[in-house]
């Protein structure tokens, strides 16, 4: 099995074919939740084409095999407005400006392969090639137990500590019940 993960810029069809809903007044988030849930499916899909188009592009796919598999969203913090306005996750420090691991996606017949590892080496390497020192993310803490997909799109605590985040704060957020967290890694 071979595995790539690359920046969406420039993948807009690849991005498209699983994010973008397939029929005429469809739901679906396009990766707008945390940047401007207020647009409507029109726009967001337009916001999301333009982002695509240039770097350092709103985050990274990964590829299993040469077919696209799954999505990360990775961008500066100061990028996603709902996070910058949140109530329930806290700023550490209003002097930086890290990047924000906010979702992951992995394609239905993908699951179970681990490319949530795949696509967080991915985010953080994307993160630094593009300038960041900083990267944080607002994980679950399932405190071991399964959780499911919908409340895992933020990916789990024991993700990110086996990629060397750590725990910063706690948060107000909750995803499927389960307590959020601040976690961050610096780039050295």
């Amino acid at each position: 099995m071979s595995i790539e993960v690359l920046p969406a810029t420039g993948q807009w069809d690849d991005f498209a074919s699983f994010m973008v809903p397939r029929k005429p007044g469809g739901g679906g988030c396009v990766c707008m939740s945390y940047r401007d849930a207020r647009l409507g499916m029109p726009e967001r899909i337009e916001y999301m084409r333009s982002e695509c188009s240039r770097e350092p592009g709103p985050g990274v796919l990964v590829y299993v095999d040469g077919q696209v598999a799954g999505w990360c969203s990775v961008a500066p913090k100061s990028s996603y407005g709902r996070l910058m306005r949140s109530r329930t996750i806290p700023h550490l420090d209003e002097e930086q400006d890290p990047w924000s691991i906010v979702c992951f996606v992995v394609r239905a017949g993908f699951r179970g392969r681990g490319l949530m590892h795949e696509l967080l080496d991915g985010a953080v390497e994307h993160a630094r090639r593009a300038g960041a020192t900083l990267v944080e993310g607002y994980p679950v803490d399932t405190r071991g137990e399964r959780v499911d997909g919908i409340s895992g799109y933020v990916g789990t605590v024991a993700l990110f500590e086996a990629h060397g985040f750590t725990r910063r704060s706690s948060t107000e957020a909750h995803s499927g019940g389960a307590d959020r967290w601040v976690m961050r890694r610096e780039l050295g």
